[in-house]
């Protein structure tokens, strides 16, 4: 039973490393963390 079980919970896995990858290169996401970076490491000398 404990090899289905890890099976399950790599599908799992997958599954939820494709909705979360998908997500961050959606457009929106991505201008989203752009502009956070740029403001991050914007730096006035």
């Amino acid at each position: 039973m404990a090899t289905a079980e890890y099976a399950l919970g790599t599908v799992a896995s997958c599954a939820l490393a494709a909705v979360l990858y998908k997500l961050v290169t959606s457009g929106t996401v991505a201008e989203l963390l752009q502009g956070a970076l740029e403001k991050a490491f914007h730096v006035r000398l």
